[in-house]
């Protein structure tokens, strides 16, 4: 969709930390106008209103009478439910294209849904690791190579937040945290054909999941495990380690560790930064009918759902103590 005038008109629904982020990114890109914002909070929105210039608004529906070129939904995972009135829902239904934070929902049926209906526009999800500079040289040092093993790892604490500790309202630390990680081993390794979860205790106060531990099964043959955590007093650990045929390769949001025989592994440390900016830049883009690379762009919403997928079966069978399947 080209935009109507060279300047770009976004909205907001959402107005809390991960929409700050996007904001101020945006705020700063010449080619974009934040035009309207709305939040459950009117006080929230008040404030971004005062940081960025956006007109709060009382509603999506108000939110849509501002002749906006796209919108970003940036809600916690309880609040697109439900799915036939959610955000993406009704953005969708007036054409417009949008770009949503992840997780898609606490649950993989809420999800399903919204994806019915946000088929017909351009849609981007923020799984803005697949932008980042440590994991496109991961993607090209296994790209001639035979992965055989893959532990992936978000080892952190309970995010300061009243809604996250409760598995109906965030979906738990493998759907909110941890997923960051299966969407990358699902883009560095491939499919996850199953998994087999255990899990231990609960965080205070809440009923997710103090741990989580998962063999995971991929269709290239690679085996593999996850292990999450929220017991900690700050995040201690996020990413990946690939095993290949002589070579070792550690990659997360801002790092990257390779060992390919030397002695010692080589580190290299990013800005992450950079990569919230790539996925912003992209969306932006593919707004305004630029050509974006595919392959270092935030996915669109069917693709973030086969992650989604992923992370819900290993919060299924965490629970249930069985294993679950993937198509």
């Amino acid at each position: 969709m080209v935009p109507k005038d060279p300047i770009l008109r976004l909205g907001f629904v959402g107005t809390g930390g991960v929409a700050t982020r996007h904001a101020t990114i945006l705020s700063g890109f010449d080619d974009v106008a934040l035009v309207a914002a709305t939040d459950v909070d009117p006080t929230r929105a008040a404030a971004s209103s005062e940081q960025f210039g956006a007109e709060a608004v009382d509603d999506v529906a108000a939110l849509l009478t501002h002749e906006l070129d796209a919108v970003y939904v940036c809600v916690p995972p309880f609040a697109h439910r439900p799915a036939e009135t959610s955000a993406e829902a009704q953005v969708a239904a007036a054409g417009l294209p949008l770009f949503v934070e992840k997780p898609l929902a606490p649950d993989l049926a809420t999800a399903e849904a919204i994806d019915g209906r946000v088929g017909g526009v351009p849609t981007r999800v923020g799984h803005h690791w697949r932008c980042a500079e440590p994991v496109a040289q991961a993607r090209a040092l296994l790209a001639d190579r035979t992965v055989r093993l893959v532990s992936a790892t978000w080892w952190d604490k309970v995010p300061p937040v009243s809604w996250w500790a409760h598995r109906d309202l965030s979906g738990g630390p493998v759907v909110e945290q941890a997923i960051h990680v299966l969407d990358l081993a699902r883009v560095l390794v491939g499919e996850v054909t199953e998994v087999s979860a255990r899990a231990h205790g609960t965080v205070p106060g809440g009923d997710v999941d103090a741990v989580t531990t998962a063999l995971l099964s991929f269709a290239n043959g690679a085996v593999g495990t996850l292990s999450a955590a929220s017991v900690l007093g700050a995040k201690h650990r996020a990413g990946l380690e690939i095993v290949a045929d002589g070579l070792v390769v550690g990659v997360g949001e801002d790092w990257l560790e390779v060992r390919d025989g030397a002695a010692e592994p080589v580190r290299s440390e990013f800005d992450r930064w950079t990569a919230c900016v790539a996925a912003d830049r992209a969306f932006v883009d593919d707004v305004a009918g630029r050509a974006v690379d595919p392959v270092t762009s935030p996915p669109d919403y069917a693709e973030a759902l086969r992650s989604h997928r992923l992370a819900t079966a290993v919060a299924r069978s965490a629970a249930s103590g069985a294993p679950e399947k993937l198509s």
